[in-house]
């Protein structure tokens, strides 16, 4: 079956260029150039992986992945900006786009990023079935894609959930920027590294006590990131 790719671009001539590519690839595309016509598409077209520019007419691609997620949308999103203004490309990271890129690019690379990301999603369920991890108070239902923190349920999105859980998979073990780039979002290629830390970002603050100081998540310096067992307080222990 044909994966679905909605575009949201206000300009005619990229909007148009990404679709001849896409079609020529296998996909299934729509396009529009708003974006309250994002939420009149889904009704009926129901896409796969969303294309969405940052700067669009009416509602912009931030208010837009913004409110898919607070609907509880996990529709995989890649945000296109013309910006090259870091906080920007950090913005839509944080209001729940899975990838951007930046104006001009290669419709290949864009391709690359697409397919990695529909693999991922494709090969997900067989390889995580029946996997479940108890780190501390931290508890991963691999299968049931559930996270629990001290019994308590604690909501991630699909990248915070696949983040989480290739670290608990390394638990104890170094892993670089490249190297979770590489196996949370499948590049095969020098992806920017920015990605990784807004989303550990996110995580921490989901399940760290004290993001500023966290316990389960740890930064190593000049290297990359440690998912590792916290410390048992003594003085915590009744």
């Amino acid at each position: 079956m044909q994966k679905k790719i909605l575009i949201v671009d206000d300009e005619p001539s990229i909007s148009k260029l990404i679709e001849f590519n896409l079609k020529l690839a296998g996909f299934e595309v729509m396009c529009v150039e708003d974006g309250e016509a994002v939420f009149r598409s889904l009704r009926t077209f129901r896409p796969d992986l969303i294309i969405l520019d940052l700067m669009l007419p009416k509602m912009s691609g931030i208010e837009v992945c913004r409110m898919l997620r607070d609907q509880n949308n996990a529709v995989p999103i890649i945000m296109l900006t013309a910006l090259h203004d870091v906080a920007d490309k950090i913005n839509g990271l944080d209001n729940g786009a899975d990838d951007y890129m930046t104006k001009p690019f290669s419709p290949q690379e864009l391709i690359s990023r697409i397919t990695a990301i529909f693999r991922r999603l494709d090969t997900l369920p067989s390889s995580i079935k029946e996997e479940q991890y108890q780190i501390g108070q931290l508890l991963i239902l691999a299968d049931q894609r559930q996270v629990y923190l001290n019994n308590e349920s604690v909501e991630l999105t699909p990248k915070e959930f696949e983040l989480l859980l290739f670290l608990c998979k390394h638990e104890g073990k170094v892993l670089s920027r490249q190297q979770l780039l590489h196996g949370v979002w499948d590049y095969h290629f020098l992806g920017d590294t920015r990605i990784v830390d807004v989303h550990i970002s996110h995580l921490r603050e989901k399940i760290e006590r004290n993001a500023r100081n966290p316990e389960y998540i740890t930064t190593i310096r000049n290297v990359g990131y440690k998912l590792q067992r916290p410390r048992i307080n003594a003085s915590s222990i009744s």
